[in-house]
């Protein structure tokens, strides 16, 4: 039987609220970010009317022109993707998360982007972008993020920038790997992190097949997609 947005909204809750209280945890220190991928900004005016206002997006172009048309929501809006340096400008004007950090190059762009060419502060940029330093949880160095040894220093990096502040650590779990075990080492990276910029300690994990696993280890933020939205149209 076909289920309606709100009916898929109140089940994922459910799903996070009965996870949460399995693993001795507060709801709300839980952060749920509906991502709407391929999905109209009428789906996203829809969930604003049923409480969401956590949304994530991965591809740019999409999330500059839905974060243009519901300007008038009081969303806050979630880039997840991997970003070029070259689009960090643009994706400053309208994300006020960013999850996905990976490499120093990027980290200067951001900071660069903040500014002006005459170094004066940037007036269309989010003042302070939140930010993730992305993990890369397996050895496909085409995956996005930076491997758990390295993750330190990135995480530094951010930290130093003025116009960034580093909210913790994100992941994605292998698909070849039991969930609970990848989580358990973006926690480890977290902790890592947090010896140094105590304040970092949030951790991005966890998506609609495991966001259980995800918060039994520690997740604060997770990315829900298909179990709210529904299948993906196709990509145009």
């Amino acid at each position: 039987m076909d289920t309606t947005l709100g009916e898929r909204v109140a089940l994922v809750n459910e799903g996070i609220a009965d996870a949460a209280r399995a693993a001795g945890r507060n709801i709300d220190d839980i952060t749920t970010i509906v991502v709407t991928k391929f999905h109209p900004a009428q789906l996203v005016r829809d969930l604003y009317d049923l409480g969401v206002r956590n949304v994530g997006e991965n591809r740019h172009q999409e999330a500059e022109a839905k974060a243009a048309e519901l300007a008038h929501l009081d969303l806050t809006w979630h880039f997840i993707g991997q970003l070029q340096s070259n689009k960090a400008r643009a994706v400053r004007k309208y994300a006020q998360v960013l999850h996905s950090v990976d490499r120093p190059s990027l980290v200067n762009a951001l900071a660069n982007a903040a500014m002006t060419p005459e170094g004066l502060p940037e007036n269309n940029a989010v003042e302070i972008l939140d930010c993730f330093v992305q993990l890369n949880l397996t050895q496909d160095p085409g995956r996005g993020g930076v491997q758990p040894a390295d993750v330190v220093e990135l995480a530094e990096l951010v930290a130093a920038q003025p116009s960034l502040n580093l909210l913790g650590v994100m992941a994605v779990a292998p698909l070849d790997e039991e969930p609970r075990v990848a989580f358990a080492r973006v926690k480890a990276a977290s902790e890592r992190v947090q010896t140094v910029i105590p304040q970092a300690n949030f951790i991005s994990a966890g998506m609609s097949h495991d966001y259980a696993a995800a918060i039994a280890e520690g997740a604060t933020h997770l990315r829900i997609g298909s179990a709210i939205t529904g299948n993906r149209p196709v990509a145009g």
